[in-house]
């Protein structure tokens, strides 16, 4: 008889029967076996995700639910997948070619999308053989990914249908813009720094044509001055009555410009005289369409001022900022700064300072979809756990503004819109065209953009069964049962998801969703591959016998961890310095690790 080891080796146990259940079909869901049904869809990590312990937690939630409802005599779905990541992909392949002197641009739309594809395969299906190696229970055979030809068709024929309803529209509007990715991003994508970044207030003076003083306004960004086609006062504000409809001049370009009379304009900000800046705020554009003010944009796509910011031409945004101030102060024309909090918005992949920007872009009008998925939680068809988040789910909704959807990328769903040379047209089409649907000229090219990541992705919960086809899988398997993520999506994927199912499917495409807790380091942030640190969930399979934990213990009180490797409660002593003051430190009683 075989003594058994002293401690656990998963290295001889774990492979061997996860190779086991997967040949025995344990965890295949047949839609053709009687009997009642659960399904549940996994939320597609990235292509170029690994393992977190945020990751680790939401799938371990999943996994149980899926297990007891097998154990329960349920016909058991859980679906997995990927998704393809637009910008973090694409970035992580440019990133890759600059190892090798070269640039997309240099290589070739075609041949850079191969390299992506090359990536792909290297790379992206590391995170699901590390869920396997958790021992995920998962239907693999129903792998999908967001790029696959059935979910791409998906896409495709819902931005068609959308676009023949008049809900996917092409214009010019103020969008968020990364100097950095160098692309659109929706208003969830532009995270805003809660209270504010430390900044500046500057106070200009603005001086009347006719050579008086004319106006001071106060403003946080002086260099976008250079595009300012106006100055807007209160229509109530008795100081500046006298100057509505006469004209100032702007300072350092010398160029007139009016002064108007808006009620959006706080009187109680700065002087109560404020710059209108149309192509580079989106409030400055809304005022300037009531007026008729020009937009006049001052930037390139780069973030360096233009040909229209004059003798500022080619200087970066920051650079031109400083400039301009000097300027200003040199001329007698800069009247005073104080401290201000700026409330700033950053690119949520990069955390570059996110520039409004003019710019013609494609949109999906939100509000007609909104209503039925407002419905949803009003009425109980949809639970919401734990139901703190159902009033900032329906705040979003009933606030929606329209969602951005082109992305300056060539990774991605590629928009199925030609424009004719001839008729100046556009063809909107499932199938690639060869010709003008308008004039039938041949002299078509496609839109050079792609689609926003989640505009794939909110089709997931039926896109990955088989729709637009009405499959044998899509009608035992939906709407699923549960949705199992973290409330930090519940505006970029969840609400979206909803108002997809109700638009397409006419149901919810989910009864309840459990947001799980989120992981977070000591000093509060989500714990992510780009930010380095959360630990590697798999490294306890490869530590056994050494000396030294697996995982890093949490400080008391936050969480008392067992050590991973050693299956011990942690004891205390020393301290640890945090964010939160100086905490007893977490000290695995065999091994004497912390968590530093």
């Amino acid at each position: 008889m075989n003594e058994l080891p002293k401690t656990y080796d998963p290295s001889q146990v774990e492979d061997k029967w996860y190779a086991f259940w997967e040949r025995q079909g344990y965890f295949y869901a047949d839609e053709d076996q009687p009997g009642p049904r659960f399904s549940i869809v996994i939320p597609p990590p990235n292509v170029t995700g690994v393992l977190t312990m945020g990751h680790v937690l939401n799938n371990t939630l999943q996994d149980i639910l899926v297990r007891y409802k097998r154990m329960d005599g349920f016909v058991t779905l859980w679906l997995p997948g990927t998704d393809h990541a637009g910008i973090a992909t694409q970035n992580a392949v440019e990133k890759q070619l600059a190892k090798e002197g070269l640039d997309r641009h240099r290589l070739g739309r075609e041949a850079f999308l191969q390299r992506v594809w090359e990536w792909k395969e290297k790379y992206g299906r590391t995170i699901l053989l590390q869920l396997r190696k958790l021992g995920a229970s998962c239907d693999w055979r129903r792998e999908r990914f967001t790029m696959d030809p059935g979910l791409s068709a998906a896409v495709r024929e819902v931005f068609v249908r959308l676009y023949e309803k008049g809900l996917v529209y092409r214009g010019q509007r103020i969008i968020h813009w990364c100097v950095r990715c160098h692309t659109a991003l929706s208003d969830e994508e532009a995270i805003t720094v809660e209270g504010g970044e430390a900044g500046s207030l500057w106070y200009i003076r603005y001086p009347a044509e006719d050579g008086s003083d004319g106006v001071v306004v106060a403003t946080t960004r002086p260099e976008t001055m250079l595009g300012d086609t106006g100055v807007a006062v209160h229509p109530d504000d008795s100081r500046y009555r006298r100057l509505v409809g006469q004209r100032v001049v702007l300072p350092l370009l010398d160029r007139p410009i009016p002064v108007v009379a808006d009620e959006a304009v706080d009187p109680a900000f700065g002087t109560g005289a404020v710059k209108v800046t149309p192509a580079h705020d989106a409030a400055d554009f809304e005022m300037a369409q009531r007026h008729n003010l020009p937009a006049l944009v001052v930037m390139d796509t780069a973030g360096k001022i233009n040909e229209n910011g004059g003798p500022y031409r080619g200087l970066d945004r920051f650079a031109a900022r400083q400039k301009v101030v000097a300027d200003l102060e040199a001329r007698g024309l800069l009247v005073k700064v104080e401290p201000y909090r700026v409330p700033v918005r950053r690119c949520e992949r990069c955390q570059t300072v996110i520039e409004p920007y003019l710019s013609t872009q494609w949109f999906v009008r939100m509000k007609p979809l909104a209503g039925p998925a407002i419905e949803a939680v009003r009425t109980g068809k949809l639970r919401l756990i734990p139901e703190r988040w159902v009033g900032v789910y329906l705040h979003w909704l009933e606030n929606i503004r329209d969602w951005c959807i082109s992305r300056q990328l060539w990774w991605g769903h590629r928009i199925p819109v030609w424009y004719c040379g001839s008729c100046g047209k556009e063809t909107v089409a499932r199938v690639d065209p060869n010709a003008c649907a308008h004039c039938g000229s041949s002299d078509i090219q496609q839109d050079p953009d792609v689609l926003d990541t989640w505009f794939s992705s909110w089709l997931w919960p039926f896109s990955t069964m088989g729709w637009p086809e009405r499959t044998r899988t899509l009608e035992r398997f939906y709407p699923t049962d549960v949705l199992v993520t973290g409330a930090d999506i519940i505006f970029f994927w969840v609400a979206r998801m909803v108002m997809a199912g109700y638009e397409f499917m006419g149901e919810v495409p989910f009864r309840t969703v459990y947001f799980n807790s989120i992981v977070r380091d000591l000093q509060g942030r989500k714990m992510s591959k780009s930010l380095g640190n959360s630990p590697d969930p798999l490294e306890s399979s490869k530590n056994t016998g050494q000396t030294r934990c697996a995982l890093p213990l949490l400080p008391w009180p936050h969480l008392a961890r067992m050590c991973a490797t050693r299956r011990r409660k942690p004891t205390l002593a020393g301290t640890l310095p945090t964010k939160f003051g100086t905490l007893p430190a977490s000290y695995c009683g065999k091994c004497k690790v912390t968590s530093e």
